[in-house]
């Protein structure tokens, strides 16, 4: 059993749409890809068997994956959220002590991650110093460039 992650509702509706669209229609389209592949005759020289048994093998992994993360995902009651420190679905405004750049994201679980929409995995640098921290506190957080502070000027929902 691997770990537990948490998740909007709207999270794992779309990782059950992904899964359902690789096992109904991308797995069909891979067998049949084999098939006519197998039906050419000799597969022991046929690229485009090659590749079909590939992009199988890849996806039955991808399948094991989103299977596993969908097996133990637990939805996040929004409701019971709290923003008297920072945490899982909160949108966090942090400003760079260095230069008074300000950013805001909002902390979410792995699969629901997407910087172009400010939603930064619990997982990154940036996330795990942040977390448990209260309004006003300052965060020194290493990132690739080296420890940078940032200070909690804003915990919402």
């Amino acid at each position: 059993m691997g770990t537990v992650t948490y998740i909007t509702e709207e999270g794992l509706r779309k990782m059950k749409e992904e899964l359902e669209r690789m096992t109904k229609v991308e797995r069909p389209a891979i067998s049949k890809a084999i098939g006519e592949a197998i039906e050419k005759g000799d597969i022991s020289e046929n690229a485009e068997y090659d590749a079909a048994k590939d992009a199988q093998g890849m996806l039955e992994a991808k399948i094991a994956v989103l299977s596993s993360k969908i097996a133990s995902a637990r939805i996040i009651d929004e409701s019971k959220i709290d923003i008297s420190s920072v945490q899982m679905l909160n949108k966090v405004t942090i400003r760079n002590k260095t230069n008074n750049a300000t950013m805001q994201y909002t902390i979410v679980s792995e699969p629901e991650a997407d910087l172009k929409l400010g939603k930064i995995s619990i997982q990154t640098p940036i996330a795990k110093g942040l977390m448990g921290k209260k309004l006003g506190d300052v965060v020194e957080i290493q990132v690739p460039s080296g420890k940078m502070q940032f200070e909690i000027i804003d915990i919402a929902m």
